[in-house]
Formats: structure tokens, sequence, C-alpha cells
């Protein structure tokens, strides 16, 4: 796969065109609000993983309209009794789920606590899901896949109740006694890593205890280049679409400002360490750095957040980015932020 997007130069210095719109701010405040109306009902029940060194608990709590959503909480089997732990929370790519009870620990291996946070309608690809999508718009007209599922509309827009999942996901992580609430760690690849530039724009001013951000080849950044330039999926099902319902083009693009990372990263706080990949065609690199380079810049009208950030740059790899060689990275930042 040659280099096709812009030079690693240019890049440095790329900001993206969108904008929020003008009640961005009041948008989510009430979206926040209405999902906050709902007990968080977080339950965990021990589950039985095979594993000598890892204790897991079957998550449930209660996500956007109150909707049951799944997750695991995987910590350290030999901790100190009464510890509580910094936690990751963890986001996933794709058209995965939170997967098999343990088949992903690596986190808790590290020592933290682990919670793995099921996405709503997925799970069908990569790793297995049993979270369903309730919602109405899940039936309506859209292109295969997720990324047209209630697009006509911000309230209905399928990313609206993922991001509110995965806020609450922080809440619930946060609930459980061997779980330290002011250390909170978001963490997740591709379409993870856009949920974790979301969660961490939404939790700035709203939710106390997220201390770092770690989106790893970020989705859902920059959504009019993103769709613009982008050689596969997920990105090309919003312009398969348009391409079949050439009115919506400016309409579309209207209600993705609410949802897009771009807009989110402007408002996060939390110190940020991303990654990209100068060859990924999936989530290209230009989309990745505007996000970056957006983060912590602030919103409209109000002064920058001086949020630390950092950005590894995997020149040769395609969407897989730094796989094991960045995981290093990643646990040498925390242990800068943790101390």
């Amino acid at each position: 796969m040659p280099l096709f997007d812009l030079p690693l130069a240019q890049l440095r210095s790329y900001t993206s065109d969108v904008t929020p719109p003008t009640d961005f701010t009041a948008f989510w405040d009430a979206t926040i609000a209405e999902a906050r109306a709902f007990p968080l009902n977080a339950s965990f029940e021990p589950a039985e993983n095979y594993l000598s060194v890892i204790d897991t608990f079957d998550v449930t709590f209660s996500g956007y309209g109150g909707a049951p959503v799944k997750g695991w909480l995987h910590l350290p089997a030999h901790r100190e009794a009464g510890a509580r732990l910094p936690v990751v929370v963890h986001y996933v790519g794709y058209s995965g789920g939170r997967g098999l009870v343990n088949q992903d620990t690596r986190w808790a291996q590290a020592g933290y606590a682990h919670f793995i946070m099921d996405t709503r309608g997925q799970g069908y690809g990569g790793t297995l899901g049993e979270t369903p999508d309730p919602h109405p718009s899940a039936g309506g007209v859209a292109h295969a896949g997720l990324m047209t599922r209630g697009i006509a509309s911000r309230e209905d827009y399928y990313y609206r109740r993922v991001y509110v999942d995965a806020f609450r996901a922080v809440e619930a992580a946060q609930a459980h006694p061997g779980v330290e609430p002011e250390k909170v760690v978001l963490a997740g690849v591709s379409q993870g890593g856009g949920i974790v530039v979301a969660t961490a724009g939404l939790a700035a001013g709203r939710l106390d205890g997220v201390i770092a951000a770690l989106p790893d080849v970020p989705f859902l950044q920059d959504f009019p280049r993103a769709i613009d330039i982008t050689l596969r999926g997920p990105y090309p099902e919003i312009a398969q679409f348009l391409a079949r319902h050439r009115d919506r083009y400016e309409p579309v693009l209207d209600v993705l400002r609410y949802f897009d990372g771009v807009n989110l990263a402007r408002l996060a706080t939390a110190p940020a360490l991303y990654s990209t990949a100068q060859m990924d065609d999936i989530c290209p690199p230009s989309t990745v750095f505007a996000s970056f380079n957006a983060y912590g810049s602030g919103a409209a009208g109000t002064a920058p957040t001086d949020a630390a950030k950092d950005i590894e740059v995997y020149r040769f790899n395609n969407h897989e980015g730094g796989q094991e060689h960045h995981w290093i990275r990643q646990l040498l930042f925390l242990r800068k932020i943790l101390g």
C-alpha cells in the first residue's frame, strides 16, 4: 500500500474544516442528562474464565435509554485485599463485541482493572457481542452496516447511543469496589479509538476521574474528508448511501457534526496518546491528525484546555497500526501518568 494521504509535514499541521453546531454543548448536556435519569444498575457477577491469574466479572449496566449493556471486568487475581486499582475502560473495533470471557485480559495482566464494553448491535464480526440495539431506528432505511443507521436525525443516529453507552460504561467501572474511581483510562483501537475520543470530550466537565485517553488509529474523525478519500470501510458505507440518496449530502453532514471526533476532541482535558499509520486506508492519517490537532483546543469562543498530548506515527503500516509495539508505548505512557 503506497503513502496515499498528505505528507507527514502537512499532516502535522492539518486541521479539519468541521465545526460544531451552535447547540452542540446543549445537545450533549441534554443527552447525558436524559441517560442519567435512568438508574445505572451496574451489576458484577463472578464468571469462570479458566485462568488462574485473572478474576472476571460479567457486567451489566444501563446505557442509552436505560437499555442493558454488557461488559467484562477483569482484575488481577492476586491483588491486595481491599485495594482499588486504576481501570482501563476498553472500547472495541467496528463489528466486534466484548468477546469471550478470557479472550482479552491484557490490561489486567499489566496490573490494571480492565473493563471491556460490549458495543450495542455489534459482535457479528471480529469478536462476539451480546448487546442488542433495540432502538426503533435500527430497522430504518440505511446502507448495510451501522454508519447510516438513524442518520436522518441527530436524535436517532446510532453513535448517539454508542457514545452514551461509553460514557455510562465509565460510571459503571467506577462503581466497582475494586476500581479507583479517580484513575480511569480510556483505550481502544479504530472504532474503539473513536469512542475514546468521544468519551474524553463528553467527560470533560461532566464526569470526574478520567486521567488519560489512548485513541489508537481512531475511527469516526473528520467525516467530510473521510468519506471523500477513504478506500475501505466502514466510512464508504456513508458514501455508498449518498450515492443512492443524492439529495442527502448536506443534511447527513449536518447530523454527523454532532458525532465527529474532531468536535468532541476539542473539549477533552485528559492527557492523550494517539497513534496513526501512514498507509492506513481505513482510518486515513489526515483524519487522525485532524482529531489530534483539535484535541484540547477548546470549544468555539473558549480557551484551550491545555490537555497534554502526543502521537505515534507508524509510517509503513496500514490499519493494524503499531499493535504490540504501540501497547508497550501505551504502558510507558501510563506509568508516567500514574507515577
